[in-house]
Parts: structure tokens; C-alpha cells; sequence
């Protein structure tokens, strides 16, 4: 989330994520900057309208078969990484905290076969306890602070099956000095938790966006341990 954007943009997402954070609820600003949007796209600073790159790369790259293979996407947005893994036959679900931006992927993907819903990272449904077989997390963990990170990342894993597939995509920090945010990118310990909890680190890649060549971003491939 939160690529190069407009000021006064980036200063109404620090706003509405420090009010958030205040009133100890650090993801219900998502709906209200969507809502804010009115449908207009720019508003939003992670949507792109076409997959995350990172992704793609990754999708072209492994080309992945995904007939009778499930995907979860967190924290989906408008949808288009959703739709990338839909059309390598996955049966995808793919949810955000914001009902307008479900809402937003119904009407723009109406024929769409992904499942698209309404659902809180922090508290997941539970059937969702290790049922799927490739997770895409993209830019999610980043837009939340520190203080819940672990809650978070332990979320995140907990949704990957026995030897399935989790793809991490976020800002990076060297680091462990708490950074200023959002975007608060991961640091090595934090990224560790995820093998801590039963998932191996399979690959590593580190991407510099082309105007903002200061910022690290990786791409880290993992699988649960069977």
C-alpha cells in the first residue's frame, strides 16, 4: 500500500490511520478513506486497477496451475490481484474490512467467479483455520502499526494449509527502530514470526520501485511445514 501519491493524500491516510489508532480501532479507517473516494479510483493510493507487479511477476514466472486449488486474498481491495489468481483457475475468496470496497469488486467484476466478502483480519472466520492452499498478502501487514503486528502476521499464517503456499509483498526496514507510518514496512525479527510459526521461507526478492528507489519491498515465498 501507499505508493507515491499526492501530499495531501498521503496526509489524510496518516489522519484517518492516527485517529483510528487512538480510538484503538487501527483498521476502521480503510472504509471510511473508501467511502471518502466516492468512486473515484485516485483517492484510493493502492489502487492500480491491474494486479500488484510482484505478483504477476510471480504468477508469470511460476505459472501456477490452480484448477482444484483454493486462494485467499487479504485485505483485497478492488479486486484485480483476485482476479489475476482466478484466471489461473484458482477458487478464490477474497476479503476486505471495507464493505464499500467488496461492494466496489462486485460491481467492477460482476461475473466474476471469486468470492468476494466482507471480514476482519483480526478476527477470521473460523473455517478459514488452514483451508487454503495459496494466501496472497499484500501491503495489508504494513498499513497496520506495531503494536498489533504480531496479532496480525499470527493471523496471516493461520489461514495456510499443510504445504500450502503464502506470498508476503511489503516494505522492508533494516532496522528494528520503530518507523515512522503508515506505511510501517516489516523488519527482519517481524518477518521471522512467520517461520516461528511453521512456515518455511522459500524465496526471497528485493524490488525498488523505479521513482522511489529509497524504499526496499520484497516478495517472500513461503510454505507451511507438512
Amino acid at each position: 500500500m501507499f505508493e507515491k501519491q499526492p501530499e495531501t493524500l498521503q496526509q489524510r491516510v496518516k489522519q484517518l490511520a492516527t485517529q483510528a489508532i487512538q480510538q484503538s480501532n487501527p483498521t476502521a479507517w480503510f472504509d471510511v478513506l473508501y467511502s471518502e473516494s466516492h468512486g473515484d479510483v485516485t483517492q484510493i493510493p493502492w489502487a492500480k486497477l491491474t494486479p500488484h507487479p510482484y505478483l504477476q511477476d510471480w504468477l508469470t514466472t511460476h505459472n501456477p496451475q490452480g484448477e482444484g486449488h483454493s486462494a485467499l486474498v487479504i485485505g483485497c481491495g478492488l479486486g484485480d490481484d483476485a482476479e489475476a489468481l482466478a484466471n489461473k483457475g484458482f477458487q478464490v475468496t477474497a476479503f476486505d474490512i471495507s464493505p464499500t470496497a467488496v461492494n466496489w469488486c462486485q460491481q467492477r467484476f460482476p461475473d466474476s467467479s471469486v468470492n468476494y466478502v466482507v471480514a476482519d483480519l483480526l478476527a477470521l472466520p473460523s473455517q478459514w483455520h488452514q483451508a487454503f492452499d495459496l494466501v496472497v498478502e499484500s501491503r495489508n501487514i504494513q498499513a497496520l502499526p506495531l503494536s498489533i503486528r504480531s496479532t496480525v502476521i499470527a493471523s496471516v499464517a493461520s489461514v495456510v494449509t499443510a504445504q500450502g503456499t503464502l506470498l508476503v509483498i511489503t516494505r522492508f526496514r533494516e532496522t528494528e527502530l520503530v518507523p515512522e507510518g503508515p506505511p510501517w514496512p516489516l523488519s527482519n525479527s517481524e518477518l521471522t514470526q512467520f517461520t516461528e510459526l511453521g512456515l518455511d521461507e522459500v524465496s526471497r526478492v528485493l524490488f525498488y520501485e523505479p521513482e522511489r528507489v529509497d524504499i526496499q519491498q520484497l516478495r517472500i515465498e513461503y510454505q507451511r511445514q507438512s
